[in-house]
């Protein structure tokens, strides 16, 4: 089937791909003229894992093309996605102006029926808005269809390659049974494709991340209360999970999340229910818990160095908000880096993806360690911030060697704190009973 997908940004240029690798005949289509001739060239101007081997080998066997030109793209497909960024703005609700521009030039390029497919995350309702928009700009039939994006960042690959389910909103038989069509050689294991109204669709997408983010800060302060209180949030995790109406998923406490979907998607829904005239409370305390847990060890750190860190190095592994991915957006690091400057610290920093990322932000506030190891030297205490694979077997006699102190604050619970405590070293993590005494 011949695809276009408008947006070569994190989703759109999986979607792409993917579809590509399907077997259809794909352009993805973006204004950026610099993204476009460095996928032109070859180069993938995000890091997700094992997307650019799919790129080459689809480009190479020509099912997989890069253009800037949307109304050639709209006149040589059948299907359009729009994979375009809904950004929030000032108040917290979806930026849908990329989505309404997109539109018209689709629109306006129409020579024929066409199906249009909604992969932005927009707010509920906007599928609808989208069948106006375009019939104001077309005289052709076209259908629509809302189908939200459930891809993690790190596995978004495998994510749409085995997707749990595929969900698909609207009305029109005909362009559901297209993109029925384009997704079934994807779910032959026997995960759903599961069709519904496009507000339900659209409604699908900001519950799922919601309450996703909402179980990560409940189990992030019952991770705090357990270290106020000297239980073990380890074992509490591990009781909880074996019920299963609760499960094991997402229950890991830590330093709170980030990235481009669970903050954006919770503030979209607050102005949603708004919108509606509602309170989203627990969206709310969702939010909230996980802006304070960001800087949960800072009040640590200072309680072990003191409030002024002049004079004082840290050593941060992990600058992305999660692992197998480069993006820093919303990341807890950015906060606890620009609060270890902010009073007088020095940090050296280690990623194995976002240094880049790192440069474009911090500039030369701190400095960029060639390994984990090199970030340890002269280092007063190590921040673990990100979970990279990278950073769990570390050689601990190593770090001893090369940091001014042997102290620790492992904010993604990575290390056993029994390891620890026979290695020498203070240790500081979430939720679990602290090792060793200031020195």
């Amino acid at each position: 089937m011949k695809v276009a997908v408008v947006g070569a940004g994190y989703v759109g240029l999986v979607v792409g791909t993917c579809l590509a690798d399907g077997g259809n005949d794909v352009v993805c289509v973006d204004n950026d003229e610099a993204k476009v001739k460095m996928l032109q060239a070859g180069g993938v101007p995000i890091y997700e894992r094992g997307l650019k081997d799919l790129i080459d080998r689809n480009r190479s066997e020509e099912r997989l093309r890069f253009t800037t030109d949307i109304a050639g793209a709209v006149r040589e497909s059948l299907v359009v996605f729009i994979a375009v960024g809904t950004p929030a703005g000032s108040d917290g609700a979806a930026d849908l102006s990329q989505v309404w521009a997109t539109a018209d030039a689709i629109a306006r390029a129409m020579d024929g029926y066409r199906v249009v497919v909604m992969k932005s995350t927009v707010p509920v309702g906007t599928s609808e808005a989208l069948i106006g928009r375009l019939r104001a700009g077309t005289k052709h039939r076209f259908g629509v269809v809302s189908n939200p994006e459930f891809l993690k960042e790190g596995a978004a690959v495998d994510d749409f390659m085995r997707p749990d389910r595929v969900v698909l909103g609207g009305d029109d038989a005909r362009a559901i049974g297209l993109v029925k069509e384009l997704y079934e050689p994807f779910v032959r294991s026997g995960s759903p494709i599961l069709v519904m109204d496009g507000r339900s669709a659209e409604m699908t997408k900001y519950a799922s991340n919601c309450l996703l983010a909402g179980r990560i800060s409940f189990m992030n302060e019952i991770a705090n209360l357990c270290h106020k209180l000297g239980a073990d949030v380890d074992r509490v995790r591990e009781g909880m999970g074996a019920d299963g109406r609760i499960g094991r998923a997402f229950l890991f406490p830590g330093i709170g999340f980030g990235g481009s979907c669970f903050p954006k998607d919770l503030d979209a829904l607050i102005r949603i229910a708004q919108g509606a005239g509602l309170d989203a409370r627990m969206i709310e305390a969702a939010r909230e818990v996980n802006r304070a847990q960001k800087t949960i060890l800072l009040p640590r750190i200072a309680e072990r160095f003191g409030e002024n860190l002049a004079g004082r190095r840290f050593a941060v592994w992990g600058l992305a908000f999660k692992p197998q991915t480069d993006d820093m957006r919303e990341a807890p690091a950015v906060e606890i880096i620009n609060a270890l400057l902010s009073r007088g610290g020095e940090v050296a920093a280690s990623d194995p993806a976002a240094m880049e990322q790192a440069r474009k932000i911090f500039g030369g506030r701190i400095s960029y360690a060639k390994s984990c190891y090199d970030a340890l030297r002269g280092a007063d205490a190590l921040v673990l911030a990100t979970e990279w694979n990278e950073f769990r077997r570390p050689d601990y006699a190593r770090m001893k060697d090369l940091m001014r102190s042997p102290v620790v604050f492992d904010g993604r619970n990575i290390y056993s704190r029994k390891i620890m405590e026979e290695a020498g070293f203070e240790y500081y993590s979430i939720g679990r009973p602290d090792v060793g005494t200031p020195r």
